[in-house]
């Protein structure tokens, strides 16, 4: 028999709870201590869908850190606009009025931040990225603390 998670090289051990964790895309960050037991047990004894959540949770990460620099970008592309002389020399050379070119650049600018600030919105909603990065920001934290008292 052929399981649907299965990879080149291991299989998941309980097909029917792999599969719910596939359906919530492995995130079980928003269920209740009662309920989260059992898959808290299958992740840790099954590499297959460990695996797998580990995926998905790069994935989310890439994402939101994708649409931070976005915003970080375009917020530095106003700030370029407004403050650059070299924007006269291209509107000599475009044989466009300076201030129609700076207008046109930063409305530009305004709607990439705009659209940016959107997705990320999306993506800190749709994803436990947040979530797992404070996670991680919190073993790290305790992990430093562990050291220091080791010393």
């Amino acid at each position: 028999m052929f399981n649907r998670h299965s990879t080149s090289d291991t299989l998941c051990t309980d097909q029917v709870v792999g599969d719910i964790l596939s359906s919530w895309r492995y995130d079980i960050s928003g269920l209740s201590s009662e309920m989260r037991t059992d898959y808290e047990q299958h992740l840790a004894e099954c590499s297959h869908c460990s695996g797998r959540q580990q995926l998905h949770r790069n994935i989310d990460v890439f994402l939101i850190t994708l649409t931070t620099l976005s915003v970080i970008a375009f917020i530095l592309a106003i700030a370029v606009i407004r403050h650059e002389e070299t924007l006269r020399d291209w509107s000599l050379a475009l044989q466009v009025h300076q201030h129609t070119l700076t207008a046109s650049l930063e409305a530009a600018a305004i709607a990439g931040l705009l659209v940016s600030m959107f997705a990320w919105i999306l993506v800190a909603i749709a994803t436990p990225a947040p979530g797992y990065l404070n996670g991680m920001l919190h073993q790290h934290q305790e992990a430093r603390e562990e050291q220091k008292h080791a010393a």
